[in-house]
């Protein structure tokens, strides 16, 4: 079977179960589906619904924050909307050099559209994408 039968979900590092709960529910607004180990730690694992579904498994690991690309992608409508409701929330815009953003952070996508990015406590980088 190849594995495009399969749903995929993104597993994304975290330095502390605790703060990133407070980030990824609180300021992200996903919903817990489940919750349960991290390797030995108890209770130390989320997965979170997004799109309708499990999306994304967050996990407490001494691994967290070592990659320096994006990780995972939103595919919104109105990004505009999207970047103010988290900005509003305390989410801050992360800004690369080599890129031209406007006041909110938004940058233009290679192929067309709009993308801006941000990232978790541990470093761990997002993006917004939005084809206008």
């Amino acid at each position: 079977m190849p594995l495009s039968d399969f749903h995929l979900r993104a597993s994304i590092a975290v330095s502390e179960i605790g703060r990133a709960i407070d980030f990824y529910e609180g300021k992200l607004g996903l919903p817990p589906l489940h919750s349960g180990p991290s390797a030995a730690i108890p209770d130390g694992s989320r997965v979170y619904g997004s799109g309708g579904g499990p999306a994304l498994n967050v996990y407490q690991s001494h691994t967290a924050g070592k990659s320096p690309a994006t990780l995972a992608t939103w595919y919104v409508d109105d990004i505009d909307q999207v970047v103010d409701e988290l900005a509003a929330a305390g989410v801050e815009r992360v800004r690369y050099d080599e890129f031209e953003h406007d006041t909110k952070g938004i940058t233009a996508r290679a192929g067309g559209g709009r993308i801006a990015w941000f990232q978790d406590p541990d470093g761990n980088t997002f993006a917004l994408e939005a084809d206008i």
